[in-house]
């Protein structure tokens, strides 16, 4: 027998055609695209951060992507769990926050929370794990090393 379908929030769309991108001012547009984008940062190092800790490698990037992971848990958790540019993006005229533009309601509430814990996780896992041995490169024409006597 097949379950029934959970019931789920309307689309974010429904939300968003309530207010027309071509009714945003020219800085709240702007400053969306500016948020979108320091967003996709936060992405990116959260990604990079699981990526160290799986693979215990270490990259360039890693203690930039493990600071701005930091310093925006602070400001989010100074902020009550919401975004700190929220704010200035309703002073600025734009009323749907960013994650409402691509996620539902109720799972765009979510996403900041959900991202932290996802971050928290990853920055502990790659404290715990550390980096392991570097491989050293083999001369040319050197034979491959030989397994150790058991």
């Amino acid at each position: 027998m097949r379950r029934p379908a959970r019931k789920r929030d309307p689309p974010s769309t429904a939300i968003i055609d309530d207010v027309a991108e071509s009714d945003l001012s020219h800085g709240a547009r702007a400053f969306r695209v500016v948020h979108a984008l320091i967003t996709a940062g936060f992405l990116v190092a959260i990604v990079d951060v699981w990526w160290s800790a799986l693979t215990r490698r270490r990259g360039r990037g890693l203690r930039v992507a493990v600071a701005a992971l930091a310093a925006e848990g602070a400001l989010v958790t100074a902020n009550g769990g919401d975004c700190p540019l929220g704010g200035l993006q309703e002073r600025l005229g734009d009323p749907v926050p960013l994650f409402q533009l691509v996620l539902s309601p109720t799972a765009a509430r979510r996403a900041v929370p959900v991202l932290g814990a996802i971050a928290t996780i990853g920055i502990a896992l790659l404290a715990r794990r550390p980096p392991g041995p570097r491989a050293t490169p083999r001369p040319a024409g050197a034979p491959p090393p030989r397994p150790p006597a058991a």
